[in-house]
């Protein structure tokens, strides 16, 4: 995204809804900076004609009062400065919350695929480092631009009204002082844009050193990681300092020209006073020499604005990188409804009845209901996370309401890729998926899902108390609920001896229980959840034996009525599934039950035997 895009959009957040207060702020930056001015007036009165004038007579009432009106005039200034500034602190966190709300709302809305090919520390990064850039910029670096603008523009005015032959000087001399900025700036945006890029990796590099920290400690490379986090790092550190040097040069030189302007306004109108010419007096070359610190002053803030406003346009441009990503497609309108039997027939209900039905509104105008089973078909399924290569290829296989479907076969054979298509995480490239007859296509992706449980190797438990995390499943299950499925998954016993019992507090992720435990809990959440259809992915293959006992135990509870597909990593727990499928290279090669697949003596046999046939 261009720059003058994101400066579109900036401002079409702050508009949307501070207009009001913004519009308040502008007022009091213009009467801030009128007030500024006017002093220039009050100094060119005062040398010319009010000391004079009070020197002569000897009375000094009539100085006074222009005194006394100059010092109403600037403590209305500064009133007004420290209104618009403290009415943008309160606009700037406002726009600052608004942007967050935005781009995690959005980020909801967004496809695993996203997740799965951007590191997690760099979209952090955007919450965090970018958007403080942007609570600098609006807090600070946006009211000093509109001051400096509204001053240059006022004082412009005034000078052409004062002097146009010493307005010239001002002009030439603004004019070098903009093709620096112009040329420091330019090179200073790119750098800006490229260390936010490097923020956002080294961000994601630490996050995914402290999560492997025992996998680096076990094969003693902390070295190697802390060689790694020093090359990005350096690399953060160029382009901040490159950066940095340019626009810090920046501020010197225009100090310097604006040094310069004065000198020669200096020369040029105590010329022109001494010659009579062009109606210059000793208080209009004070005024005017005020007025060219007041121009000069603005145009060095601004410079030294463009630091903070480089750094803000580059962190926005990777926020609404963010937001501007698609979000996840469906186009589904059949959903999922609690349903009851009337008459032998399948009617909508508001209560939770515990018989659901896929309502199908039709083209022309009637619904049908169609009870959930559970019942999955794959029809020739063809998929690839790229174009280039397809991940699986020709795949077939239903599974029956209540049987248990197991995928077998090497890592990389496409296994959790099927049970990833199920849900919809990825769509399919070519074939149909139906569920219960529907394709999945046509459900939408809420209710898909919310019919779906699943139960993963790598277990993910939230912040809160064990029981939020089991109630995590259904929101609005009861106590009692969350114990009966805690029950079911085996895991009531261990979380009654806990010295808080449900109440327990978990954090980083569930640290202080051992790898079943979670796994328990996360069977326990999946079980209140109470879907028809489960999905295992090899649940169990990170924990002992003994305590594979027990989760299995939990599992079989789980399984019990529901359609089941399980990723065996341990082929001991497959044994007893319906129908086993080895897959290999994205084609399923062997189906059929254990005893089958054993008598058959093909790779099922090998896998299970170990022995090469």
């Amino acid at each position: 995204m261009n720059k003058n895009g994101v400066i579109r959009r900036l401002l079409a957040v702050m508009t949307g809804k501070y207009k009001a207060e913004l519009l308040l702020v502008l007022l009091f930056i213009l009467v801030s900076t009128f007030a500024n001015v006017a002093g220039s007036f009050f100094i060119q009165r005062l040398i010319d004609t009010d000391i004079p004038l009070a020197l002569q007579t000897g009375s000094f009432s009539g100085l006074l009062r222009v005194i006394a009106v100059m010092a109403a005039v600037y403590l209305a200034g500064v009133v007004c400065t420290f209104l618009y500034n403290r009415m943008m602190v309160s606009v700037s966190q406002g726009v600052q919350k608004t942007i967050r709300d935005n781009l995690f709302q959005h980020m909801q809305r967004l496809p695993i695929r996203y997740f799965d090919i951007h590191t997690h520390g760099d979209i952090m990064s955007r919450f965090t480092n970018d958007n403080d850039t942007l609570r600098e910029f609006f807090s600070m670096s946006l009211p000093q631009l509109i001051s400096s603008l509204a001053t240059i523009l006022t004082v412009t005015v005034v000078m052409l009204l004062l002097s146009p032959v010493l307005t010239l000087i001002v002009f030439v001399f603004m004019l070098a002082t903009l093709a620096a900025s112009r040329r420091l700036s330019v090179t200073a945006a790119k750098l800006f844009r490229q260390q936010q890029a490097a923020v956002g990796d080294l961000n994601g590099y630490i996050r995914e050193m402290i999560q492997g920290q025992k996998v680096i400690k076990v094969f003693c490379h902390e070295q190697e990681t802390l060689a790694g986090f020093d090359e990005k790092n350096a690399a953060l550190q160029t382009f901040g300092e490159k950066a940095n040097q340019r626009t810090n040069m920046l501020m010197p030189i225009v100090m310097n020209i604006g040094g310069a302007q004065y000198v020669a306004t200096a020369a040029l109108g105590g010329l022109l006073a001494l010659h009579g010419l062009g109606g210059v007096t000793l208080g209009l070359i004070a005024a005017f020499l005020t007025l060219s610190r007041t121009f000069s002053a603005p145009i060095g803030q601004i410079s030294a604005q463009v630091n903070a406003v480089t750094m803000a346009l580059a962190g926005a441009g990777r926020i609404f990188g963010l937001m501007d990503e698609p979000p996840e497609a469906d186009e589904g309108y059949v959903t999922l409804v609690n349903a009851r039997l009337v008459d032998g027939h399948l009617t909508e209900t508001a209560e939770r009845t515990g018989l659901w039905a896929w309502k199908h509104p039709h083209s022309d105008g009637s619904v049908t209901y169609t009870e959930l089973r559970g019942d999955v078909c794959f029809d020739d399924v063809d998929f690839g996370y790229s174009e280039e290569k397809l991940a699986l290829r020709n795949v077939s296989l239903y599974a029956r309401p209540g049987q248990k479907i197991a995928f077998v076969g090497a890592t990389g054979a496409g296994k959790t890729t099927i049970t990833n298509l199920i849900n919809r995480f990825y769509d399919i490239a070519d074939g149909k998926i139906r569920y219960d007859g529907i394709n999945i296509n046509k459900i939408k992706k809420a209710d898909l899902r919310r019919s779906l449980g699943i139960v993963l190797q790598d277990t993910h438990l939230f912040t809160g108390t064990i029981a939020d995390n089991i109630r995590y499943g259904r929101l609005g299950a009861t106590d009692e609920e969350v114990r009966a499925a805690a029950k079911t998954a085996n895991a009531d016993g261990f979380i009654r001896r806990l010295p808080e019992g449900y109440d327990t507090m978990l954090s980083s992720d569930g640290g202080s229980l051992s790898g079943g435990q979670r796994q328990l809990i996360a069977i326990a959440r999946a079980a209140v959840a109470n879907p028809p259809v489960m999905i295992l992915d090899e649940a169990t293959s990170s924990i002992d034996t003994r305590t594979e006992a027990i989760v299995q135990r939990g599992m079989d509870a789980l399984m019990e009525g529901r359609t089941v597909f399980v990723i065996a990593h341990r082929l001991s727990t497959v044994k007893n599934a319906d129908v086993i499928l080895v897959l290999e290279q994205g084609r399923i090669i062997e189906r059929g039950s254990h005893s089958d697949l054993i008598a058959a003596h093909g790779k099922y046999w090998q896998l299970y035997t170990g022995k090469l046939g």
